[in-house]
C-alpha cells in the first residue's frame, strides 16, 4: 500500500534523489559534540516513527533511513526490493537528561506491533521488521531485559518477535522522505494510517510531548 503511493511520488517529483546514493551518518562526531546520545529503531515504515519520536520531549533530531543491511549507499527503491537486507529505521539523536533510553523503548515497543514477523498492517516485507539497533552494551542489555519483561508479563497474545541487532551503518534515506508526515498530512497513507497511530500516541504519552 505505502510502496505504491511513494513509488509514485519518487517517479513524479523526485526522480534526482532517487538516482543519488545516500551516504552514512555520522553519528561520534555529533554526539561527541552535544553530549547527546544515539537510538536506532525499527519498527515499520519510518514515516511512522519518524513521526512519533520527533514528538517527545528530550529527542533533538530524528532521520529516516536505512541500516541492517549488507549492501552500501542503498536508494529506497533497492530497499523496497527486500535484496538489501536493510530495515527502514530512524535515528534518534536525544537528551539523555531529558529522556532516557528506557522511556524510548517504551515508546517503541507501544506505538508498533512487535509479534509481527517483517510486517506493520499492510506493509509486508524484510525491510519492515521489528529491530533495536543498540550502539552499545547497555542499550544491547537494557532492550534484552525489557523485551524479556514485556514477553514475561504476556502484554501481546502472541510473542514479541523484536530483533536486538548490534548497530552498523546507518545510510540516511532520501530527502523527500524526511520529515515526511509534517509535510504531507493530507496524502492518503499519512491520512488513513499515521493520523490515528499519532492521536493514539499522544493520549498514551501526553507527559512526554514537546511543548510547542
Amino acid at each position: 500500500m505505502r510502496s505504491a503511493f511513494i513509488y509514485l511520488i519518487g517517479l513524479l517529483a523526485l526522480i534526482p534523489s532517487e538516482l543519488k546514493s545516500s551516504t552514512p551518518y555520522n553519528t561520534q562526531m555529533e554526539t561527541k559534540e552535544t553530549g547527546s546520545k544515539i537510538a536506532v529503531f525499527a519498527g515499520g515504515c519510518f514515516w511512522c516513527t519518524e513521526a512519533i519520536f520527533s514528538q517527545l520531549k528530550g529527542v533533538r533530531k530524528v532521520v529516516s533511513g536505512y541500516s541492517g543491511g549488507k549492501v552500501a549507499n542503498p536508494t529506497y527503491k533497492e530497499v523496497c526490493s527486500g535484496l538489501t537486507g536493510h530495515a527502514e529505521c530512524t535515528q534518534i539523536t536525544y537528551d539523555p537528561e531529558q529522556i532516557s533510553f528506557s522511556e524510548l523503548l517504551e515508546v517503541f515497543w507501544t506505538t508498533h506491533d512487535p509479534t509481527t514477523l517483517n510486517r506493520q498492517g499492510a506493509d509486508s516485507g524484510t525491510q519492515y521488521r521489528s529491530t533495536i539497533f543498540y550502539t552499545d552494551e547497555d542499550q544491547k542489555q537494557e532492550a534484552t531485559a525489557y523485551k524479556a519483561k514485556l514477553d514475561k508479563e504476556k502484554i501481546w497474545n502472541d510473542p514479541i518477535v523484536t530483533e536486538i541487532t548490534k548497530f552498523g551503518k546507518f545510510y540516511p534515506a532520501e530527502d523527500y522522505h524526511q520529515e515526511y508526515y509534517k509535510s504531507n498530512p493530507n496524502q492518503g497513507y499519512c491520512r488513513i494510517v499515521i493520523t490515528p497511530k499519532i492521536e493514539k500516541f499522544k493520549k498514551i504519552f501526553a507527559d512526554k510531548l514537546k511543548t510547542k
